[in-house]
């Protein structure tokens, strides 16, 4: 057998191996899309080395998807549904404790699931329909959110809480910046670090996103990040911007080149003072002046890189520029239907695995939502991303009890069957009508409330 001959052998050996380590799992529909020959390989190169256990890593992180994807979401849940899967098979089920399960997801390579998620969504990204876009381009969104965590000693040391909040009484505060696909809405990269710190401002993290933008791309975002050094770094990537005007800068129609009514061309200056952010080098390398357009139209002022009045108007400006709410919606899927808002491991390290599984998993929902879409000709935000996931949870037990092929084409058209309601510009008040419970408020860390309660039961906090 020749060289080329025993590669071809070895890499399907090491892919039977994955397709069967997954194969009890309840989420195993979702890590075949994981185990295809596109991300095959990408999955293979971040496996470790490991010998033959309950939990391999495949398992393992089939079931960390089962247990973001599950509506209880506990460790104990995720164990239980893998005995189950044994013992119908006619296997052994083993130890039902969670330590074994809890141990495995620790070797997982974080590697390995930061790579996942940006690999599908890059493919997904540039296989969706020009249509998805906007003008046969592909539209980005680009905006930051806060994560909370447990408050534990280590998720503590790694994610202080804010500033403003007296020692012991809030809780870890990690912050995240997302980079997501308007067309398919997959999440295309995220940058994590804590919420407070130097260097860890929601602008520091969303430098590190400007990689993933490519030369031609459009960038929609909100005002925090209508800056120059921005908008000079995408002019010379190639990249067009359409964000709202930051509100510490002076908008004067007055100025510049007339474009129409409250539309101009101006030139911003690059500021005399150099960031903390910025080098020498870099801030000599960045140019005088920029041109951009600012335009007055549904009551804000939008600035872009898209000059051109004649081919884009300002009302076709601030059409595009709604659809950045999208981002928005994103992010509320992954924290709130997902359960991404408060996470539960109690270590920084599994917080930040936990976090990216989360990720992984919103992009394996987003590729069946794209799946479903093309089958049924419609674009993948017109359907619901938690009734997807309902569906899939609610499909998957019945495929794996049955033994039978799993007819994708049923499950991509009950997906499809419900769309979700034209909500152009709705607007709700951000106010809670279900009061909470008359418990007091904890203000005091927990451990000190405990041995107050303990040691004296009328000094404690009522």
């Amino acid at each position: 057998m020749n060289r080329s001959q025993q590669s071809r052998v070895e890499q399907q050996m090491r892919r039977d191996g994955v397709r069967r380590g997954v194969g009890g799992s309840s989420a195993v529909e979702f890590f075949n899309a994981l185990t295809s020959s596109q991300m095959l390989e990408v999955t293979e190169a971040h496996l470790p080395e490991h010998r033959e256990r309950l939990y391999p890593p495949t398992v393992t992180l089939a079931m960390f998807l089962g247990q973001v994807l599950a509506a209880d979401g506990s460790c104990q849940q995720a164990v239980d549904g893998w005995a189950v899967s044994r013992a119908l098979e006619g296997l052994s089920s083993q130890s039902l404790r969670t330590g074994g399960y809890c141990r495995a997801c620790g070797r997982l390579p974080l590697s390995l699931v930061q790579t996942l998620p940006r690999e599908g969504a890059l493919a997904l990204s540039q296989g969706a329909p020009a249509a998805w876009g906007w003008r046969g381009r592909r539209v980005k969104l680009l905006d930051g959110t806060g994560i909370s965590m447990p408050d534990t000693a280590d998720n503590w040391a790694r994610f202080p809480q804010p500033s403003c909040q007296a020692v012991g009484v809030g809780f870890p505060l990690a912050r995240m910046c997302a980079l997501t696909c308007l067309g398919s809405g997959a999440l295309l990269d995220a940058a994590v670090g804590p919420h407070r710190g130097s260097g860890h401002s929601e602008l520091d993290l969303a430098r590190s996103l400007l990689p993933a933008l490519r030369a031609g791309d459009l960038l929609l975002a909100d005002a925090l990040y209508a800056n120059y050094f921005l908008f000079a770094h995408l002019i010379e990537a190639g990249v067009d911007a359409l964000f709202e005007q930051h509100g510490s800068r002076r908008t004067d129609f007055r100025c510049g080149q007339h474009l129409g009514v409250r539309d101009h061309l101006v030139h911003w200056r690059k500021p005399c003072s150099r960031p903390a952010w910025m080098s020498p080098e870099q801030y000599q390398a960045a140019p005088e002046q920029i041109t951009v357009r600012e335009a007055k139209v549904g009551g804000r002022i939008l600035v872009t890189t898209m000059l051109d009045a004649s081919s884009v108007d300002k009302r076709e400006l601030d059409a595009l520029y709604r659809r950045r709410w999208n981002i928005e919606l994103d992010l509320a899927c992954i924290k709130t239907t997902l359960g991404m808002d408060v996470l539960a491991c109690r270590t920084a390290a599994m917080v930040e695995k936990e976090l990216w599984v989360h990720l992984l998993a919103y992009n394996l929902i987003r590729l069946i939502m794209a799946q479903a879409g093309l089958q049924a000709g419609c674009a993948p935000r017109q359907l619901s991303f938690k009734h997807t996931v309902q569906t899939c949870n609610a499909w998957l037990p019945h495929v794996l009890s049955s033994g039978k092929p799993p007819d994708m084409g049923c499950l991509l058209a009950i997906i499809a069957a419900v769309k979700v309601g034209n909500r152009a510009g709705r607007s709700e008040p951000r106010v809670r009508k279900r009061r909470p419970k008359s418990f007091p408020c904890l203000k005091v860390p927990r451990s000190v409330a405990r041995q107050r309660k303990s040691s004296s039961p009328e000094l404690a906090p009522r």
